[in-house]
């Protein structure tokens, strides 16, 4: 399988960025990242009662797994909305299996030491 791993920036500790923030840390313009939120329901930031876009760090690490899709792996807003569906499939998937590998583990500690 092809590793999609990519160079991510270190994002700053912060709970929140506001638009220019971000804007600046994905080397995008601050109306691509508003088209993008329209392409991508991942993206979802929080406003402000004056309407400001707050956005969440997870918010900024798509933003730059989509900048990287499309900028340097060259794929087209659908392919890249497509490939990230997929991605977070297989992500839930290996969770799964990996919570029933050590649920059945537990399970069988619990059975050895009641026997």
């Amino acid at each position: 399988m092809e590793n999609h791993n990519f160079p991510q920036p270190v994002l700053p500790d912060k709970i929140y960025f506001k638009v220019g923030e971000v804007s600046k840390i994905a080397g995008l313009p601050a109306h691509v990242l508003r088209f993008w939120e329209t392409e991508f329901k991942k993206i979802n930031p929080k406003r402000t009662p004056s309407g400001q876009r707050l956005y969440r760090k997870n918010d900024v690490e798509i933003i730059l797994k989509i900048k990287h899709l499309l900028y340097e792996k060259k794929f087209t807003i659908e392919g890249a909305r497509q490939f990230l569906k997929t991605t977070a499939k297989e992500s839930n998937r290996n969770k799964t299996d990996q919570f029933l590998k050590d649920l059945r583990i537990e399970l069988e500690n619990i059975r050895n030491i009641v026997s």
